[in-house]
């Protein structure tokens, strides 16, 4: 008897036989029926056949709370039949650029202008995260500017992520808007790391809600790397990710490339790709380049952030063949 894979085993039958371990010896003219085959591997009780229950016996825990739901978790909910399952909302995050130097980055460039670049590329990163995010605009380098575009981007979002007005010039108004208008607690606003060492960290409510406010450097390159570090893991945490999944993935790395390179006092979360092509018993992590918190090249290939200790009377440079740790922020 010819079964199909996935076919219920008829009754009285306890082996199957694959097609590939037969030979035809008489056929109907068309060649669509066998009637007569040989048999080229003997069979045992039970070949081929998946006992009910194999896969998932009755009473089983599928998935259980904080399970985070991928294509794979999708397809086990769809095996068991059950189509509606409580999760934790992805929080609405706003990104909101600011300074007067910026303008819309698909608008033909301005004398003394320079494309927002912060904006479209934290809405992409934080999107390919999963998080439902929406853009904020430019505010200009004034209050009245930057409250209204704060109030508007806070009405829709449950995190806001802002860049550039964080420093310390007459100009980088963020910290004083939050505070004076919407009564927010700054939590941190200096952070001794590099790139990234005017970060600043805000909550307040706002038309009865408690709002997260993420004020990122206006550098692209430290806008990028405090968004893998701050504001992708608050995200995940509001999503209930199990502690394991929140932060990114650190692994140790051998540093490679033929010249040292110089500790800054500050730790850095140094760019690099990863390498595994030479034999060695740790992958080695090899420099992006020219590491200026402004030139976003250093993140193109980057794959991971290695992290450089700040500059010691005994250390002051990272020579090749060091062991780090490093923090996985793209596929490898």
């Amino acid at each position: 008897m010819r079964i199909n894979t996935g076919a219920p085993l008829p009754s009285g039958a306890d082996a199957v036989v694959m097609v590939e371990h037969t030979k035809v010896l008489e056929c109907s003219e068309d060649g669509k029926t066998e009637h007569a085959i040989e048999i080229l591997k003997t069979p045992h009780a039970g070949a081929e056949i998946r006992p009910i229950g194999s896969d998932i016996k009755e009473g089983d825990i599928v998935l259980r709370k904080g399970s985070c739901i991928g294509p794979s978790e999708v397809g086990i909910l769809a095996t068991v039949g059950k189509t509606d399952v409580k999760v934790y909302r992805s929080p609405t995050v706003a990104v909101l650029s600011t300074g007067n130097e910026l303008q819309i980055y698909t608008e033909k460039l301005i004398p003394g202008r320079i494309r927002d670049s912060n904006q479209p590329m934290l809405m992409s990163l934080l999107s390919k995260q999963g998080f439902n995010v929406k853009g904020g605009g430019i505010a200009e380098d004034n209050l009245d500017s930057l409250v209204a575009r704060l109030k508007s981007a806070l009405s829709d979002a449950d995190i806001l992520v802002t860049t550039g007005g964080v420093s310390m010039g007459e100009k980088d108004l963020l910290r004083y808007a939050l505070t004076s208008h919407f009564d927010a607690t700054i939590h941190f606003a200096r952070v001794n790391m590099k790139p990234g060492k005017p970060t600043t960290f805000a909550t307040c409510c706002f038309e009865g809600k408690n709002k997260i406010i993420f004020g990122l450097p206006g550098n692209p390159v430290s806008a990028m790397v405090t968004c893998h570090l701050y504001v992708i893991p608050a995200c995940r945490k509001i999503m209930n990710f199990p502690y394991s999944k929140i932060l990114p993935t650190k692994i140790r790395v051998k540093f490679g490339g033929p010249q040292p390179v110089f500790l800054d006092p500050r730790p850095e979360y140094h760019r690099a790709y990863l390498d595994w092509s030479g034999g060695s018993e740790l992958p080695v992590a090899y420099s992006t380049g020219n590491q200026l918190s402004s030139r976003l090249l250093s993140m193109h290939s980057a794959n991971v952030l290695v992290i450089l200790p700040g500059a010691s009377k005994s250390i002051n440079k990272a020579e090749p063949g060091s062991i780090f740790d490093a923090l996985i922020i793209d596929t490898l």
